[in-house]
């Protein structure tokens, strides 16, 4: 196709997306995406504008982190080329459960609009259609009315709403000459499918660490032992095969697919602490609990959440880090859909195929507290 073909097309393509890259959710809630450019070139950064609207007559309650208002800090987007996913390339973020506060307010017909530059995010270097759309889907994603009746300015600690509310948007359609030629691999994903070549082979294990103080090494090296107790205890069971309420409280029904998913992630996370070189970085300052970067195995962030929690039990040490390992691509590639025990809990009945994909969900399940067979 010539250039100006390419050009007709990705315009063509761009002004059927703007007649209807706006999608309503639920709540009277509505997303759009609207690309700054609809035809870029390799070197061109990707951005968008996002607009979410309160069509409704009440006020909203969005979970900030489920929104680009402070910054990306999670997948929020959907994002394929030609139809095929594009791997995101962004941090995952381990959370304490949301309260109240953590809640943006959009007024009875309000909008907010935000900025985003998507190709540090995600592997937009080869040619091609891009579909871009804004996709959250969560039970945790809008604030439950009783809990919004009663918002004030202090955290008020809620439980999740059962249902799974979404904010999806119609997808924008931006057309990049890019790096890499069309239908060809990126070095992102052939990176990808050689971490996971190596990650099947045998390796030497190892901890090592960045920005830790000589007691913040003593610590993680516990957490460590106390993270790989946990990886371990988790597969053993899963080994088994007796499925009890230890699972189907984290993972839902017995399913034999799921559970042949869920064996297969703890086998893989047991493996990562005890055969993979691991490094544990300490300079973070944020106030949660930890992040990776998916495609950067194994390198885990502690952050401040982290050094308050205890070393075992609920949301601890050993804990987090059996999240943060969950989420690497090359380990069970898992999302944070929820955050919370009694999200997570939820999830397991509402939405049991999420659930297998939640990193604190498998958290919760490796930690085992309060303990269930």
């Amino acid at each position: 196709m010539s250039l100006k073909g390419i050009w007709k097309s990705a315009l063509g393509m761009a002004a059927l997306a703007a007649a209807c890259n706006v999608a309503a959710a639920p709540k009277g809630v509505a997303v759009s995406v609207v690309p700054e450019k609809n035809a870029l070139g390799q070197n061109d950064d990707v951005v968008v504008r996002v607009t979410i609207t309160n069509n409704s007559g009440a006020p909203q309650y969005i979970l900030k982190s489920r929104t680009p208002f402070e910054g990306v800090e999670d997948a929020l987007f959907e994002v394929r080329r030609d139809g095929q996913p594009v791997p995101y390339l962004g941090a995952h973020v381990k959370r304490a459960a949301p309260t109240a506060a953590d809640y943006f307010l959009l007024k009875p017909g309000a909008s907010h609009s935000m900025k985003v530059e998507l190709s540090s995010l995600y592997d937009m270097s080869v040619s091609g259609d891009y579909q871009i759309s804004y996709k959250q889907v969560s039970p945790q994603l809008f604030l439950p009315t009783q809990a919004a009746a009663g918002r004030s300015g202090a955290a008020a600690a809620f439980d999740a709403d059962s249902d799974n509310a979404s904010l999806v948007s119609a997808p924008a359609t931006v057309w990049i000459d890019g790096r890499v030629a069309r239908g060809q691999k990126s070095q992102v994903m052939l990176d990808i499918e050689a971490m996971k070549q190596a990650a099947a082979a045998p390796a030497a294990a190892s901890l090592s660490f960045s920005k830790c103080t000589t007691s913040q090494q003593t610590t993680i090296t516990q957490a460590m032992s106390a993270g790989s107790s946990m990886a371990s205890d988790g597969d053993a069971y899963m080994q088994r095969g007796v499925i009890g309420s230890r699972y189907t409280k984290w993972f839902g029904a017995n399913d034999a697919g799921r559970v042949a998913t869920v064996k297969s992630h703890f086998a893989a996370i047991k493996d990562a602490f005890a055969n993979k070189p691991v490094t544990v970085d300490c300079g973070c300052n944020k106030t949660y609990y930890a992040y990776v970067y998916p495609t950067q195995p194994y390198k885990i962030y502690v952050c401040k959440a982290f050094w308050a929690a205890p070393m075992t039990g609920t949301d601890s040490k050993g804990g987090t880090l059996v999240h943060e390992m969950s989420h690497f691509n090359v380990v069970a590639g898992t999302d944070d859909h929820v955050y919370g025990q009694s999200g997570a809990a939820s999830l397991a009945i509402s939405n049991p195929a999420q659930a297998i994909d939640n990193a604190d969900s498998h958290e919760y399940f490796g930690e085992n507290t309060p303990a269930l067979n």
